[in-house]
């Protein structure tokens, strides 16, 4: 097999010596894991190693790969200059990937670097493998803003570049775990943290890497977590392949979860096609979703379908309930695809003559009319999960302790600024958030001396 072994490995600069000599011995059974790392590395001799950093280059839609002959970089920043790393960059492999990507459609390639120094997440690995061998050319990968399921898919990428060329490689994925297990220092406790750190523990130890794919985001991002999607690429890179997975340790008393693992390369297994699993199951999941729809959530689907497929403005359905007919309310209707937002618009108070109406003019506008976002395709219809608010009359309240972010929706206004939040939305779990969202979407300043109003309403939701 051209992939000779991966590894997932941290990156606390204090593990650099010189950097924090107290701090560095208390996380020796890392540093002792991360020794066993570069001396597994230089046993198999890898002309390459394809480095994945969080640190590197990192771009919302596109994944980057560090272009050029060569970079070096150094730990001034953290007092130690004389720790210094150079790097040369195997060209070949990295002209590969980048006509593999091309071939697959995977938005990645070598554009866009304004900093060609490496990074401290590519410098630790390097620290311990250039210990035991030095006689390897790099390859250096960034992460995006991109999906888990994009992630994957670049790793795949990487993976067939590596057996087009028969370069022997290694990879190796550098990323911390949750940086909130502790109040300690600039970090601070939340209960996600050590839950997100027990949960990708487990799941890397038993090399069950579908798993991963399954993640939600915004229990990652409340965790605060950095190497998931560097993880993810290497799973990526191991698709259909049998690994041995070792976990070697796993500490936290910083605050930030380090873990290191180990995966020995078995050989070819199609049954760990874990992408293509994982599509299949969410297929199915949305075509029964799809089934599932009620009348609400049917008519905004169909509005969008309407413009997409039919080219004209939907009229209004016959045989739809009395309520949809003859109720008038303000409606938002909210688009999502790979469980992230893709649209939404709506209207505090009905505009138009009923609610069926107020559906297919605010479908139609989530769908193509939301700034925030490119207008839906086709293409995508049948990944779209879509719902449907109805909102009762806001009324007017005088304290913020009359809210609840799980049962109400809020407004909240000063002047002719206004900004509104629907209730029980994935992330935001007290008034605070509700109320500091809501104010940055009015353009308020959270701590105004001129006070704000706050109307609160609830909603009646169909998905």
């Amino acid at each position: 097999m051209p992939i000779l072994g991966t590894f997932v490995v941290p990156h606390p600069p204090l593990i650099i010596p010189g950097v924090a000599e107290e701090e560095r011995a208390i996380i020796a059974r890392t540093v002792e894991s991360y020794e066993k790392v570069g001396q597994r590395i230089a046993a198999l001799k890898p002309e390459t190693v394809v480095l994945i950093s969080p640190h590197s280059i990192m771009y919302h839609d596109y994944l980057h790969i560090s272009p050029g002959t060569e970079a070096s970089g150094d730990f001034s920043e953290y007092g130690v200059p004389q720790a210094q790393y150079h790097a040369e960059y195997d060209t070949v492999l990295v002209k590969e990937i980048e006509e593999v990507v091309r071939e697959m459609n995977v938005s990645a390639g070598t554009l866009g670097e304004k900093n060609s120094r490496l990074d401290h997440g590519t410098m630790i690995p390097m620290h311990f493998i250039n210990e035991y061998y030095t006689d390897y050319k790099l390859v250096r990968i960034g992460i995006a803003g991109l999906t888990f399921k994009e992630h994957y898919a670049f790793g795949m990428c990487i993976k067939e570049a590596i057996e087009r060329t028969g370069r022997k490689a290694v990879i190796v994925a550098s990323g911390d775990l949750s940086h909130y297990l502790k109040d300690m220092g600039q970090y601070h406790y939340v209960p996600q943290g050590p839950e997100f750190d027990a949960k990708v523990t487990m799941d890397l130890a038993e090399a069950d890497f579908k798993k991963l794919l399954y993640y939600d985001e915004n229990f990652c991002d409340a965790a605060g977590e950095c190497g998931l999607r560097g993880f993810i690429i290497m799973a990526g890179t191991l698709d259909r392949t049998a690994v041995k997975p070792e976990f070697l340790s796993y500490e936290g008393p910083f605050g930030v979860g380090y873990s290191v693992f180990a995966y020995e390369v078995l050989g070819e297994d199609e049954n760990r096609n874990f992408l293509e699993q994982y599509l299949e199951e969410e297929n199915q999941r949305l075509a029964e979703k799809r089934q599932a729809e009620d009348e609400y959530v049917k008519l905004a689907r169909k509005s969008i379908e309407s413009i997409l497929v039919d080219k004209k403005l939907l009229p209004r359905p016959d045989g739809l309930p009395e309520e949809m007919l003859t109720q008038r309310a303000g409606v938002f209707v909210s688009i999502h695809k790979d469980g992230r937002l893709r649209g939404c618009i709506g209207t505090i108070k009905g505009e138009e003559p009923c609610v069926a109406d107020e559906i297919i003019t605010n479908a139609m506008a989530a769908a193509f009319g939301d700034d925030r976002f490119n207008a839906v395709k086709e293409h995508e219809l049948d990944e779209l999960e879509i719902s449907v608010d109805v909102l009762s009359e806001p009324e007017e309240i005088e304290s913020a302790d009359l809210l609840d972010p799980k049962k109400y929706g809020v407004i909240v206004s000063m002047g002719a600024a206004q900004g509104l939040l629907l209730p029980n939305l994935e992330g935001v779990e007290t008034v605070d958030q509700q109320l500091t969202i809501a104010l940055q979407k009015a353009g308020i300043p959270k701590r105004t001396s001129y006070g704000f109003h706050i109307k609160r309403f609830e909603v009646v939701r169909h998905e």
